[in-house]
């Protein structure tokens, strides 16, 4: 046997009452009164006692009951030494009991000292007082040889068998408790995961609602912008009056577009709108760009989807800004485990550079952080003459 399993002490849980029923300890407190009571009625009772042995054995016995209470809370705590000497306390009054000619209490202290020491303390402890115990009544019953050795083995194993009971009922309860604590635990991480998750959601539909008006915003500014400079350029206006008409018209219709895009957006949030394809096939149409589709068409997650809409948006609103004019073309790859979008500018335009300065100036900044969110990618630069933006998520 290890030696810690000789010095180690048996659970809080089996010295304590956790895990035992209510009925259990009413039963077991009544079991100790009837003891102590009987042993009490004994004393006083037994022809062969009078004069002062009478009162002074019941004295020790209402002791003895008082040592063992201190006995148990000292054990529970894991106390060694006062327990170990409240032991040996016990077993000299047994002894005292014993030449006072109190018997019947001397061999029920005997008895309970043995049986105590073996349920209570550790191994390496309990034995040498039990042992003792157990010598002292051999030593001073005349019960026969057999009957002493058959007496002295039964106390041996049901103090045995009450510390391996308590330590069952100590290990179930401290494996309730732990399961307990677990699920507790499992509530709790479930409850912050929701949590996490709502903020997340959260925080996915203020982007999504963010990123169509900035879109919707800054196509109407660029509109607007150039009606602005033809008014600036032309006082009478009478020559410019069909072009301010079709910029504030098509602000206006930009601006139709972002209420839209808004409802597309909760809808796409809600897991219920169109297409990518025809998404990028209306947007293609309405921008006069070209739209090539590669690889085998699949539907999407809806936040692959919405990146591949927002990009190719925030893109066709930068070639109007920065290159108005420019062709356009929009190439939608579908790979393995990921969709790939480009749009490119063939670069140019009818009034360069002088709507580039309108707008938030975050566009691509914008784009590059929802691809990253998404774990992709986002690039973004000249190539020849026009611009490129090449968005890959997976998907």
């Amino acid at each position: 046997m290890p030696l810690r399993s000789w010095t180690r002490w048996p659970l809080r849980e089996a010295l304590s009452h956790e895990g035992i029923s209510v009925m259990r300890r009413r039963l077991a407190r009544l079991v100790r009164v009837i003891v102590l009571g009987a042993l009490l009625w004994t004393t006083a009772a037994d022809p062969d006692v009078r004069g002062w042995v009478v009162p002074a054995g019941a004295a020790g016995v209402l002791a003895a009951g008082a040592a063992f209470w201190v006995l148990f809370r000292t054990s529970l705590r894991h106390l060694l030494w006062p327990s170990v000497a409240l032991l040996l306390l016990l077993e000299a009054g047994a002894f005292g009991f014993h030449e006072a000619g109190l018997t019947v209490p001397s061999v029920v202290l005997w008895c309970a000292c043995a049986v105590t020491a073996l349920e209570r303390l550790p191994l390496a402890a309990a034995i040498p007082c039990t042992a003792a115990a157990l010598g002292g009544y051999a030593l001073l019953t005349d019960d026969g040889l057999w009957g002493t050795a058959l007496t002295t083995a039964g106390l041996a194993l049901a103090g045995y068998t009450l510390r391996l009971d308590a330590e069952a009922r100590g290990n179930a309860h401290r494996l309730l408790a732990q399961e307990r604590a677990a699920r507790a635990a499992e509530a709790e991480a479930r409850a912050a995961e929701a949590e996490s998750a709502a903020l997340a959601e959260r925080g996915r539909i203020a982007r999504e609602i963010h990123d169509v008006l900035a879109h919707s915003l800054s196509a109407q500014l660029v509109h607007l912008e150039a009606a602005r400079l033809l008014i600036q350029r032309s006082p009478d206006l009478e020559g410019s009056r069909a072009e301010v008409l079709e910029r504030v018209t098509t602000a206006r219709r930009m601006a139709r577009e972002g209420l839209d895009g808004t409802r597309q957006a909760l809808s796409a949030l809600r897991g219920d709108m169109a297409h990518v394809e025809t998404f990028l096939r209306e947007l293609a149409a309405s921008e006069g760009a070209r739209l090539d589709i590669v690889g085998e068409s699949r539907t999407l997650p809806p936040e692959a989807g919405l990146a591949v809409r927002r990009v190719a948006q925030e893109a066709l609103t930068n070639v109007r800004k920065h290159a108005p004019g420019a062709r356009v073309e929009l190439r939608l790859e579908y790979a393995a485990d990921e969709v790939g979008l480009r749009v490119r500018d063939s670069g140019g335009g009818d009034v360069p550079g002088e709507l580039a300065d309108s707008g938030s100036g975050y566009g691509l900044r914008g784009m590059r952080e929802r691809a990253e969110l998404l774990g992709g990618t986002l690039e973004s630069g000249p190539e020849e003459e026009g611009f490129v933006v090449w968005l890959r998520v997976p998907a």
